[in-house]
């Protein structure tokens, strides 16, 4: 049997990435015949399908599954000790990068990155964009993001995964309407905002389901930047995690925070890109730069 090269290799290792013959192409600049013939080529020595198509969709094989994690490994250590040979430069790159954050990841973790990208005298240009956690893994194994911040899991497989801070979430109120000490009944006659778990924010839903809170809902929005003037002028509740608690409080005074009566430690916020062996310098730059800018101190990694 012969032994695949290396960009025979990198093909098996993008298509089980992005499982679509045409995004493999592009993302390695061949032509989809290439891929095919490689993908050919590869059946033949490892004596199986590898993929099987499903509509438009390359689904691997469990031998491809098996295979993915040791070739990727191979392969990123390989194409790191190559890259520590060539210098980057952030000061000289000039192209844009994308940013998948939700709502309040926008209002918590975009200063300090911005902050970051200073402090580098960074010339990149940064797009950021709104995260759904039905979309992100495949946004970012597609390379239509480069990064993302969330607490929504995703299939390790495919992704590169460190988390950055844990979430306890806490209770907000406005100061006039105070909620009493952490207790059974702490909640009773109390109205609450619900939001939107589309950014991945699904255990505010999940406390109110397990502690019989849906009826008391009186408003149901889709950003939680509408929370703190809607908060400090009624006397809804509503439950979100402490670091942004934090932040809205010191935006609008009027706000008060009160701990849970039972625990409320969610998944913490994670950082996610694309595997190793697919990143391009700038995005190794940029995923350290963001992980210096919004880990929490003492976070295991």
């Amino acid at each position: 049997m012969t032994i695949p090269d290396l960009n025979q290799l990198r093909t098996f290792v993008v298509l089980y990435e992005l499982r679509s013959l045409t995004a493999t192409a592009e993302f390695l600049h061949v032509t989809q015949p290439t891929v095919s013939y490689t993908l050919a080529r590869l059946r033949e020595r490892f004596g199986d399908d590898l993929f099987r198509r499903e509509g438009h969709v390359m689904v691997p094989t469990t031998r491809a599954t098996q295979l993915f994690g040791p070739l990727h490994e191979a392969l990123a250590q390989i194409e790191s000790t190559v890259s520590e040979t060539a210098s980057f430069d952030p000061s000289a790159f000039t192209g844009e990068l994308s940013l998948g954050l939700t709502s309040i990841g926008e209002q918590t973790f975009l200063p300090p990155i911005m902050a970051a990208l200073a402090r580098e005298r960074s010339t990149a240009r940064l797009a950021v964009k709104r995260l759904d956690a039905d979309e992100v893994e495949e946004e970012l194994v597609r390379g239509h993001l480069d990064l993302a911040i969330t607490v929504a899991l995703m299939d390790a497989a495919r992704l590169w995964r460190t988390p950055v801070r844990a979430v306890e979430y806490v209770a907000l109120t406005s100061r006039r309407h105070p909620l009493p000490p952490p207790g059974p009944d702490m909640f009773d006659g109390r109205g609450f905002v619900r939001v939107s778990s589309r950014g991945g924010h699904t255990y505010p839903l999940q406390l109110l389901l397990e502690h019989g809170l849906m009826p008391q809902v009186a408003l149901t929005v889709e950003e939680y930047g509408t929370l703190p003037a809607v908060l400090q002028d009624t006397d809804l509740v509503t439950f979100l995690p402490r670091h942004v608690a934090e932040v809205f409080c010191g935006w609008f005074p009027a706000l008060r925070i009160a701990d849970l009566p039972w625990p409320g430690q969610s998944t913490p916020v994670a950082i996610f890109t694309r595997r190793e062996s697919s990143l391009t310098p700038a995005q190794r730059w940029f995923r350290r730069l963001v992980h210096g800018a919004v880990v929490e101190p003492g976070t295991e990694i």
